[in-house]
């Protein structure tokens, strides 16, 4: 499959795409201004201290928006720091309270005027500048003149040279006036490292970086650092969480050159790569380059887990930042959908690891939360599956509030939001005026409640069996009958899948496929099926020998309309191969205990007298072996690539007490997790510690 890397491996190797940087000469900081603009530098850093909001007196000037740009700041030659340049461009806001002042103003900067004043407006600008762990601060004055002084109205920007800042960091940037007229501006960057700017001859720390490049490795990711035999490097995968600090994953002082693979199921959208030379003050370097991969995002929502805190907390833990939003809904007793509060409640953006509190004055069982993204639903837990009990027969009355005080009930029902006063044929409708008694005598527990509105659970169990008594009887006789029914139906499908029976057939190639073939049959107990195979029977095969447990194994296994199935390996298909080209000479001797060579003196006939359609069924690794290596012969049955074709290989073993396909594609999903570790070990490579390392949570030195 295409996988995007290999593009960037591109934008990361020795010839990065590089972006050309102005030279700043000289340590001193500047500030110029636009045309008919005043400015001046304050000397010395100043407390970076907002204060509090003021309001303003008249027209002042603010800070309306700023922008940066990347500039070298160069000692000599090829002695050069990274420093940030900012713009910030300013406007006129408010207006003259008393319009005799407005007046003063302008005449004071009237040129016909026989002795005309410099009428102007002036303003403290500060700009702060953080980059863990240093903080600094200047102070810009700016006058502007009068005839430029139009309330609402842009009047420049002032430029101040420049922040100087290291390779690779986050930087933050804040603007605002003393005093303080309004919220102050910010901006936050993360500045490049040595590869994506033409630095590294002109920054000495960029000399003796090590580079680094990522590409495809089949299914997983390789990283191969490209480094001299002799240099020592650090190397980080860490978890760059948005909300909260770096989270650090995996850890390791490596010696170059080094290539290691990483399993694609540990990609998430924050694993960051850090590099750096073990060298005193030595430059980081990071890479973020699963943020938009669409496995990454797939593992990470498989990791999210929804916890619910007692009494009204909740927190969803998770590696990484996930775009979503968080809704309450309503779960009715009888399953159905869970009906969303939103309105009146409103959405919540999710913040991660993070304990949030429900916006309830109580808890109730029936009350759920939902965390989704604008695709789909993604996650559900409910307070009942908690502490607060089962869930309860309850109507959820939602009361709107009007401006003059007059406000609506309504049920929240499946079909919407229901009027209690109204005719339609819903049990809140029928039963509107008693619940609307229940609210004002105080019958209804009131979970939230605000200026809009508020939110009623009422007891519905009272109201059973009060009407229609002789017809409910019957609705539940009639239920009744329909539920034995159904448990009837069920229970023989339980029983026709339980009764169902498979005998696995393969080839022990080596300790590792062994391991393989016996997760896959625990697996396959758990559908459920009868499984029968020569690793759980290792003391029947010693007694019986592997020839006559076999026969007992298959005669019992068809008797029960089970199936036989052959599992291809390597080993195995060679063992075919030589029964088929010397069917009449006796075979080579093979291990007592191999119950598939011992098989294959019945096999083969079934097969070559057409008797195996129905009985049997062929399977095989599609990493382990092509799909062409499989003997003809026995492609008269089907044959099934694992774990690709999981869901047709499962249904064809339950044969008709195979679920529907939804529930066999769950079923196959869990089987193909429960074979991924074997699988892993499997098809590791031989040799691979001597030329790359596989890596994982065991690997390396956690940090």
């Amino acid at each position: 499959m295409p996988v995007p890397w290999f593009l960037l491996s591109l934008a990361l190797g020795r010839n990065p795409v590089v972006l050309s940087l102005e030279r700043v000469v000289g340590p001193q900081d500047t500030a110029r201004c636009s045309p008919g603009l005043s400015c001046h530098l304050w000397d010395g850093d100043v407390l970076c201290l907002p204060g509090s909001l003021v309001s303003a007196p008249g027209p002042v000037l603010v800070p309306t928006r700023l922008q940066t740009e990347l500039v070298l700041r160069c000692h000599e030659e090829t002695d050069c720091d990274l420093c940030v340049r900012v713009a910030v461009h300013l406007a006129v806001q408010g207006y003259w309270e008393d319009p005799e002042d407005e007046e003063k103003f302008r005449r004071a900067a009237d040129p016909e005027l026989e002795e005309p004043r410099n009428a102007s407006l002036q303003a403290h600008i500060v700009l702060s500048f953080q980059a863990y762990p240093t903080a600094h601060c200047v102070l810009l004055e700016v006058q502007v003149p009068a005839a430029l002084v139009q309330p609402g109205q842009s009047v420049g920007s002032v430029v101040f040279d420049c922040f100087e800042a290291a390779l690779g960091a986050e930087v933050q940037i804040w603007s605002y006036t003393q005093p303080r007229y309004q919220k102050e501006l910010n901006l936050t960057q993360q500045l490049p490292d040595c590869r994506g700017l033409e630095v590294q001859d002109n920054i000495q720390s960029c000399w003796a970086l090590p580079w680094l490049n990522v590409s495809a490795d089949g299914e997983d990711v390789r990283l191969v650092l490209d480094v001299s035999e002799e240099q020592r490097f650090g190397l980080s995968l860490y978890w760059n969480q948005v909300q909260g600090p770096i989270k650090p994953w995996w850890h390791s002082n490596l010696t170059g050159p080094q290539t290691i693979t990483l399993n694609h199921t540990d990609l998430v959208p924050c694993l960051c790569i850090q590099v750096w030379p073990l060298e005193p003050d030595s430059v980081r370097t990071s890479i973020c380059p699963f943020r938009e991969d669409p496995r990454a995002h797939r593992n990470l929502w498989r990791a999210a887990r929804l916890q619910l805190l007692p009494p009204l907390g909740w927190r969803l833990d998770a590696p990484c930042s996930l775009p979503a939003e968080a809704t309450l809904c309503w779960q009715p007793l009888d399953g159905g959908p869970c009906l969303s509060l939103v309105p009146p409640l409103p959405r919540e953006n999710v913040t991660v690891n993070k304990v949030l509190e429900f916006p309830l004055l109580k808890g109730h069982p029936n009350v759920c939360v939902q965390v989704s993204t604008w695709e789909k639903l993604q996650l559900q837990e409910c307070l009942w599956a908690d502490s607060l009990g089962p869930r309860k027969d309850d109507m959820l009355l939602v009361e709107t509030r009007g401006p003059q005080d007059n406000g609506s009930l309504c049920a929240l029902e499946p079909s919407g939001c229901t009027p209690l006063l109204s005719r339609a044929s819903t049990r809140a409708a029928r039963l509107g005026e008693q619940l609307l008694q229940d609210v004002q005598s105080g019958q209804c527990l009131q979970l939230w409640d605000n200026d809009l509105g508020a939110l009623w659970a009422c007891p519905m169990d009272k109201y059973i069996h009060q009407r229609w008594a002789l017809v409910w009887l019957a609705c539940l006789l009639l239920a009744a009958v329909l539920f034995l029914l159904l448990l009837l139906k069920m229970s023989r499908v339980k029983a026709a899948a339980r009764s169902r029976a498979a005998l696995l057939l393969y080839s022990a190639d080596d300790a590792s496929f062994e391991r393989l073939v016996g997760a896959l049959a625990s697996a396959l107990c758990q559908l459920p099926l009868r499984v029968a195979v020569d690793l759980w029977s290792r003391r029947d095969l010693s007694a019986q020998g592997a020839l006559a447990w076999f026969h007992a194994q298959r005669r019992q296994t068809l008797q029960e309309g089970g199936v036989v199935v052959l599992l291809f390996s390597p080993g195995a298909v060679a063992l075919c191969r030589e029964w088929l080209q010397d069917a009449t000479s006796a075979p080579r001797a093979h291990d007592p205990h191999d119950a598939f060579a011992a098989s294959l003196s019945c096999v083969l006939p079934d097969f070559l007298q057409g008797r195996a359609p129905g009985r049997y069924v062929g399977a095989y690794f599609d990493k382990l072996l092509p799909a062409d290596a499989v003997p003809a012969l026995f492609r008269s049955v089907p044959v099934f690539s694992l774990p690709s074709q999981l869901p047709d290989f499962l249904g064809t073993l339950q044969g008709s007490a195979a679920p529907r396909p939804r529930r066999l594609a769950e079923r196959a999903e869990q089987v193909s997790r429960a074979l991924q570790p074997a699988l892993d070990s499997c098809f590791r490579p031989p040799g691979a510690p001597g030329t790359g390392r596989r890596m994982g949570p065991e690997a390396g030195d956690r940090t």
